[in-house]
This record gives structure tokens, C-alpha cells and sequence, in this order.
């Protein structure tokens, strides 16, 4: 669907998210990347299908559990999709967690560990899994353990000395990304547990450090990392901005925006938006380049001017609802923009899905729609949100 006017369209959008993950996405997973022998999601899918490798990502098994059961909690009480999910979280809780009780990244088929990186991501995905799990079937041994997993990935990502650092003590820097994670996991805790005070405690903790710490408004830009009190790094690794990153960041602060009726939160991630599609969307081919230097200056990483399928995902998020909270027709022209542009270069109208990259022109670089880091979860959670955000902003505009 090419869309020209989103004042005009708004119902046409809506049902055209909808019927997209129903009909196109949600088909091309399932029911063939169910592991009906070892449990879990079989995730390494060529552009038909086909599987392409067995090894699985503890990050696709969290978020693939976390959106199926998301789909039954908010679309529909699909018996399949609650199976399915449970499959998920089941072989993360057999094979997820090493003896110390870490989560490894990446497994083979049958759930032996390959790699255990040093963050706690594996544990984020979980956490919001087995909430969903919970709010499911509302068996108290799911919140309990999402309650745990979450503790464990704040924890890790908060505590000093805890975590290894990336970074030697030379130049210390911090990340915005466990602050992002940190959000949208107390965000999906809220809604599945309602465990409102602590996750709430943590999201404004979050925010604010984002606030202070990565938006340079004299700059106009979202920082990637900067150094521990906040200040722009002049090197490679300091200057190095993701606009795709800084846009999911600015949707999961405009939803609490439109949870809290926060005037401020509203003009912050709107901002952080602006700030990331100026420096992010590619003038001369569309699309959004992967890393852009905050001084214009080359980037190091050789993918830096690919368009990569999940920034896009985000970039419609944002777009879309800062356009729903504001009106602003600026935001729905750039909703336009990248949902056009995404849905003619990464859509496979023959077998359904998005494939995942793309050269800076928007030719294929490879037939890969799944892979350790591509599965059922960028793009059927921008097409869940976008579908149900209308009905989100109704039911938070009744009970304020």
C-alpha cells in the first residue's frame, strides 16, 4: 500500500497494519519455524522459507514468544499463538541461562551453548515474554520469573563492575541502548504484570538519563555513547550516531507521552525524531544509512551506508505516532516517506516478509528474512503497534 495523504487514510492505515501481519507476516513464520523436536523457533529463513541454519538466537526466542503471545493478549485469543509462544519461552527456561544464572546469546538446535556475550539483552526478551506468558494464562510462575529476569538485566547493565566493560578504563563511555532496553522492558512489564511503581521508577530514571546524558539540542543529534558524564568522545566509537536507535528510543518516550499526557515527554521525543531523521534519511537514494558521524566526518564500520530493515521499522513507529499525538503534518509526510519507501525496497510480494538488507541504493544484498539477529519481531511489532496505537490513545485519553 502507497500511502500520499495519513490525514486521509488513517482507517486504510490502520487495517492495512492489521491485515499485513495477519495475512503476510504471521504466515511466512508459522507454523514452519516451530522446532516440533526440540522446542523454540527454527529462525534462519532464506526468502522462501527455507531454513538456512538450525542455530538459534536467545533473542529471537524471547521476542518471537513475546510477540505471538502479544498478538493473543491484544488481537486475538488464537489458541496457536499461545502454543506457540509457550514453546518459546519453554526452551529459553530448559537451555537460556548458564550455571551462574547469565543467558547465553547464542545455541544450537537442540539448546547447547555456542555464545554468552557480556551483556543481558537475552535476559530483556525473556523478562517481556514471561509476562506475556502470565497476562496469557495468569499462572503466577511466569510473572515471578519475569519479575526475575528483569532484576537480573538491571542488575547487570546497572550495577558497577557487574557488567564487564566494552571499553577499558582509558575511555570509559556509556550507552544508550540497556537505558532503551530498560524502557521498553518496564513499559511491557507494566501492561503484562502491572507492576506499575517499581517499572515506573525505572522508566523515568531512564528517560531522564537519556535526556541528559545523550540529546545534545545545541547539536540536534542523539548520541550513541558519550563518556560517563555525558560529553561527546572525538573518536570513532564516540562520534558514531544510529538514527534507526535514537527513533526507537523517541517512540518508546512518546508512548509514555501518550500514557502520561506529558507535554514534556512529548517535546522531547519529538525532537529526538527530528533530530534523527534530518541526520539519518538519505537525500539522494531514501531510506535511512545505518551510522552517520555526529561531525559529518567518515564513518569506520563498512555497513555505515546500508539500510538495514529494522531502523525502518522504528522510523514508521515514530513517525506514526508522533504524527497521531501532534497532528503536525510534517510527521506525517515523513510517515509517508518511510513507509513507501520501505514497503517498495524490503517487501517480497511472492513469498510475504521483509527482507533484511539492502544496498545505500535499495538493490538486495542478500535473501536473508531471518538470521541470529533478524526474526518475528521488528517488523510484526511495527505492524502490531501501528495497528493498535489509535486504540491506545483512545483508551489512555478515557482514563485521563
Amino acid at each position: 500500500m502507497i500511502i500520499s495523504d495519513t490525514t486521509q487514510q488513517i482507517d486504510q492505515i490502520i487495517d492495512f497494519y492489521l491485515r499485513t501481519l495477519l495475512e503476510d507476516v504471521v504466515p511466512f513464520w508459522f507454523p514452519r519455524s516451530i522446532d516440533l523436536e526440540f522446542g523454540g523457533y527454527l529462525h534462519c529463513l532464506d526468502a522462501d522459507g527455507s531454513l538456512v541454519d538450525t542455530d538459534k538466537s536467545a533473542w529471537a526466542q524471547g521476542r518471537m514468544a513475546w510477540m505471538l503471545l502479544t498478538m493473543f493478549n491484544t488481537v486475538e485469543a488464537h489458541p496457536d499463538w499461545l502454543c506457540w509462544g509457550q514453546s518459546g519461552v519453554d526452551f529459553l527456561m530448559r537451555h537460556g541461562s548458564d550455571d551462574d544464572g547469565h543467558m547465553f546469546f547464542h545455541l544450537t538446535r537442540d539448546g547447547r551453548p555456542i555464545r554468552k556475550r557480556r551483556y543481558a539483552y537475552s535476559e530483556s526478551f525473556a523478562s517481556i515474554a514471561c509476562a506475556a506468558l502470565f497476562r496469557a494464562t495468569g499462572n503466577e510462575q511466569w510473572r515471578d520469573k519475569s519479575i526475575e529476569l528483569f532484576e537480573h538485566f538491571l542488575r547487570w547493565n546497572f550495577t558497577p563492575g557487574v557488567m564487564l566493560a566494552k571499553f577499558c578504563d582509558t575511555r570509559p563511555m556509556i550507552s544508550i541502548g540497556p537505558r532503551m532496553i530498560a524502557i521498553t522492558t518496564a513499559q511491557s512489564l507494566r501492561d503484562d504484570l502491572g507492576t506499575s511503581q517499581i517499572c515506573q521508577q525505572w522508566i523515568d530514571r531512564c528517560i531522564e538519563e537519556i535526556e541528559t546524558f545523550f540529546v545534545k539540542h545545541d547539536r540536534q543529534v542523539v548520541m550513541e555513547n558519550v563518556a560517563e558524564d555525558g560529553t561527546i568522545l572525538d573518536h570513532f566509537d564516540g562520534r558514531t550516531i544510529n538514527p534507526g536507535h535514537a527513533m526507537e528510543a523517541a517512540w518508546f518516550i512518546l508512548d509514555e507521552a501518550r500514557i502520561h499526557d506529558d507535554s514534556q515527554l512529548l517535546e522531547l521525543g519529538t525532537k529526538m525524531l527530528q533530530y534523527s531523521w534530518h541526520r539519518g534519511w538519505d537525500q539522494e537514494f531514501g531510506g535511512l544509512f545505518y551510522f552517520r558521524d555526529v561531525d559529518h566526518r567518515p564513518v569506520q564500520e563498512y555497513w555505515h551506508d546500508m539500510k538495514f530493515w529494522w531502523p525502518h521499522n522504528e522510523a514508521v513507529i515514530a513517525t506514526w505516532m508522533a504524527f497521531l499525538l501532534t497532528g503536525q503534518p510534517e510527521y506525517a509526510q515523513w510517515h509517508c516517506q518511510v513507509h513507501n519507501w520501505s514497503f517498495q525496497h524490503f517487501s517480497d510480494p511472492k513469498h510475504g516478509e521483509w527482507f533484511g538488507y539492502l544496498h545505500r541504493d535499495g538493490r538486495l544484498s542478500n535473501t536473508l528474512k531471518g538470521n541470529i539477529w533478524k526474526s518475528f519481531f521488528h517488523y510484526p511489532r511495527m505492524l502490531w503497534k501501528c495497528s493498535q496505537l489509535r486504540k491506545q490513545l483512545q483508551a489512555s485519553s478515557s482514563d485521563s
